[in-house]
């Protein structure tokens, strides 16, 4: 039987990236979305038209019941799932003092408090699968030292990755892998920098480009595959060098 895989904000960007590369693997996909329809659309047909198999699951994430019931219903209907990526997230950037209560919260309860909203619901039916399983989490290199003009989104993925090595620890005797992806500046097609913040943070790039939503996708890959059942509790940066 086909493995399944649940990646969360697969409508666009690093999300349907990976879902395109892990049904080349061989995986069944569940494609996330929140608002992009279509373009979670145009993820299912890419996969099909390949010839693999994808279908779509419409929730919000910093919703906690609404995450529930549909993943829920979900995995009663087709099953458990073998790996999940807890990829969807937003940005509400700005200098501190001029950040709102909702620029906070937003970020915070759709990037970090996802973690719980999503994994929960899945975990008890991938311990009973009694085949290990992966789980990938989208974190930033911003989670890691910090970035000017995002405290909130900082903040948020760096919960992520102390609540992905926590996961990693109490699942690991059940041969399920947790491990975060720390991309740096990837070119997603909606790059919303002004050419000089650009030209400035190719400074401190020493490979001197931006990422491919392909090259993120390449390492998930790897993460999800058996060959990686040796690696967890692990944040794997993909930044070009950056210092």
């Amino acid at each position: 039987m086909k493995r399944t895989v649940l990646v969360t904000g697969a409508s666009k960007g690093i999300g349907q990236a990976i879902a395109q590369k892990l049904s080349q693997d061989g995986f069944n996909i569940v494609i996330h979305y929140h608002n992009d329809k279509q373009g979670a659309v145009d993820t299912q047909q890419s996969i099909e038209q390949s010839g693999c198999e994808a279908r779509l699951l419409q929730f919000d994430v910093s919703d906690r019941l609404q995450c529930q019931q549909v993943i829920e219903a979900d995995i009663e209907q087709h099953g458990a799932y073998y790996g999940i990526v807890n990829n969807a997230g937003i940005i509400r950037d700005g200098a501190f003092p001029a950040l709102t209560e909702n620029d906070w919260d937003a970020v915070i309860h759709t990037d970090l408090d996802s973690f719980y909203n999503v994994l929960h619901p899945c975990i008890m039916p991938m311990i009973g699968l009694r085949s290990g399983g992966r789980i990938i989490v989208i974190s930033s290199v911003s989670g890691i030292v910090g970035n000017r003009g995002q405290v909130n989104y900082s903040a948020a993925k760096a919960g992520l990755i102390g609540a992905s090595k926590a996961l990693a620890l109490e699942l690991a005797k059940r041969k399920i892998t947790v491990n975060c992806i720390a991309p740096g500046l990837i070119d997603t097609g909606i790059l919303a920098m002004e050419p000089i913040a650009l030209q400035e943070a190719m400074k401190m790039i020493p490979l001197k480009r931006m990422g491919q939503v392909e090259e993120v996708a390449g390492l998930a890959s790897y993460l999800m595959s058996d060959l990686a059942g040796y690696v967890t509790r692990q944040v794997v940066s993909i930044n070009g060098g950056m210092v």
